[in-house]
């Protein structure tokens, strides 16, 4: 991978497209472009545990934003161009929702109500 080349990069506990702009390894620097994988709501250090003191909101990156990833977390991107960001991030949004969903369990419950909290947030309404 080089600088410039689109990439899929894991972020915590999303997934991005994005463009690489630096590689020191072990770290490296991406850009953005588009959501993969929405992040995981609830306490990374107590996973799937609905009954926690702090349950954590997870939003995804932002477009354009700039993340520290480990290299060891990208591979190189397939597509000819990044998908749509806001297209992106509500499929992979829409896709959080219904995994959640179909759990049926509290932890399920609880990231569910998490993200449509989210959802409003990123589109309103």
């Amino acid at each position: 991978m080089n600088v410039g080349d689109l990439v899929i990069a894991k972020y915590k506990s999303g997934e991005y497209v994005g463009e690489l702009i630096q590689l020191e390894r072990p770290k490296a620097k991406v850009r953005m472009l588009a959501v993969r994988k929405h992040p995981t709501q609830g306490d990374l250090h107590h996973p799937e545990q609905a009954d926690v003191a702090f349950f954590h909101e997870r939003r995804a990156l932002s477009y354009r934003e700039v993340a520290n990833v480990f290299a060891s977390e990208l591979e190189p991107y397939d597509g000819a161009e990044a998908p749509d960001y806001r297209a992106s991030l509500e499929a992979a949004l829409h896709a959080e929702i219904a995994a959640m969903e179909a759990r049926g369990d509290a932890f399920g419950r609880r990231c569910r109500a998490a993200l449509e909290k989210l959802k409003q947030d990123y589109f309103g309404g």
